[in-house]
């Protein structure tokens, strides 16, 4: 039976219209953040410059206050407000509230004079009939109120213009975003489309299907190299196969006819009956080499089933799985895992590795003893470390430790099969790990180094 080739995938197209959106929001986003940081820093920059300013105006006015007091302040104020270009405000009023010198007639509602002195602390912004002021108000001595301010409108109208800037290339850059991440989409899409019509081929049993043209030298050109392989040792197969039957339905189709033959003359013959014995032995020998040497044919250079897996994670989650065991029991934990190591394995067999260590551990160690996990960086590989201070292993077992249904003597009442560190061996092999059983002052420690997983660059 052959299956249909989709005419439409609209999984990809949805696929492409997601990968262009996250492209667009992903360089929004990074571009609103260092829009936001600059808006920030120019903010920063004009309030600091019109403190500077009004720290300048009140420097000015104490230093005329401390030569000749309110008279000198008066005169300093009468002669700004006559070149005042209404972006300050300057007031001195009297004990009874009435102005002696300023650029307005009244004094800002709502806003106290605080302090005695002439420094910029204790500023205060104020807003009026829509504009805001950076303002400092003081009581001088003699019941005097003297009002400083400075008009932060330069500011609000370039930060104003900022916003309207920022907000207008956001949106052209949403738009110019999404039309290239789009584009960008629609080539990939389209290479993979080309994979795709190469598997929906293969499917239907073109086995010698293969993508034209040359291949290119990006990731791509790689994965398309490695399924033409891929199909090329299928195909490889699939012909041996077809001789391994052919081979078979020729080779044995000689004795089975002899047993056929012989079998009308089987009546009461034992020598004839133990010849045709031997013939039917020797062509299920025969059967069986054939179908040893297919099956050594198919497995050779097996290696799959291994993606990338999160070596610490694993660690943590089995731990945390076996660490209220351990403390039910009275045994002291720790662990020490680094974050974000990670192999070529199988998650599955991780874990049923090393839940088989702690689960042996805390078997044989009594309340009191220490158990501990660890997991760093060593070199090229992942050292992971499970130590406990319980009996530990006789010397005379050590060396086949790793064999199957080898336990010690005093442990023959302990419930087990001899078969744990055994799966250990054959998981850590699968991949590629290495085993070592160091010397310990007490207990058991076991090291497996793992092989770091390669990232491409």
């Amino acid at each position: 039976m052959t299956r249909a080739r989709p005419a439409n995938r609209p999984w990809a197209a949805r696929a492409t219209l997601r990968l262009a959106a996250l492209m667009a929001l992903a360089v929004t986003l990074l571009s609103l953040g260092a829009m936001a940081l600059q808006y920030r820093l120019v903010e920063n920059r004009m309030m600091a410059a019109q403190q500077s300013l009004l720290t300048a105006d009140l420097d000015g006015f104490g230093a005329l206050y401390d030569q000749r007091r309110i008279i000198a302040l008066r005169q300093a104020i009468d002669y700004r407000t006559a070149a005042s270009t209404g972006e300050e405000i300057l007031l001195l009023l009297d004990r009874e509230g009435k102005v002696l010198a300023g650029t307005r007639p009244v004094w800002p509602e709502g806003l106290a004079p605080t302090g005695d002195g002439f420094s910029i602390e204790g500023a205060v912004i104020f807003e009026e009939t829509g504009r805001r002021w950076l303002a400092v108000a003081r009581q001088l001595p003699g019941g005097f109120s003297l009002l400083v301010a400075r008009s932060l409108g330069p500011v609000d109208d370039t930060l104003t213009a900022m916003r309207r800037g920022i907000l207008g290339l956001l949106s052209a850059m949403l738009v110019a975003g999404g039309l290239v991440g789009w584009l960008a989409a629609r080539s990939v899409m389209g290479r993979i489309g080309r994979i795709n019509d190469l598997a929906d081929r293969v499917a239907e049993g073109a086995l010698d299907a293969r993508l034209a043209g040359d291949r290119s030298e990006d990731e791509f050109g790689l994965l398309e190299t490695h399924v033409h392989g891929m199909l090329d040792r299928i195909q490889n197969l699939n012909r041996a196969t077809h001789r391994l039957s052919d081979t078979i339905a020729h080779e044995l189709r000689t004795p089975l006819n002899r047993v056929l033959q012989k079998l009308s003359r089987i009546e009461g013959q034992e020598e004839l009956t133990a010849e045709l014995k031997a013939e039917m032995r020797q062509a299920i020998r025969m059967f069986d080499s054939l179908l040893d040497i297919s099956r050594a044919e198919a497995d050779q250079g097996s290696g799959g089933g291994l993606v990338p897996v999160d070596l610490s994670a694993v660690a943590l989650e089995v731990w945390e799985l076996y660490e209220p065991l351990a403390e039910d029991k009275g045994l002291l934990t720790e662990s020490q895992v680094v974050p974000g190591l990670q192999v070529l394995g199988d998650r599955n067999l991780i874990a049923q590795m090393l839940s088989n260590l702690i689960d042996n551990a805390i078997k044989y160690c009594s309340a009191g003893d220490r158990l501990s996990l660890q997991l760093n960086e060593a070199g090229d590989r992942h050292l992971m470390r499970v130590a406990d201070t319980g009996p530990g292993l006789p010397e005379d077992i050590r060396g086949e430790a790793f064999e199957r249904f080898v336990r010690a003597e005093r442990d023959r009442g302990v419930k087990g099969h001899g078969l744990g560190l055994a799966l250990v061996r054959a998981i850590a092999a699968r991949h590629g790990a290495r085993l070592v059983l160091p010397e310990a002052a007490s207990g058991l420690t076991l090291e497996i180094h793992w092989p770091r997983l390669q990232h491409s660059e």
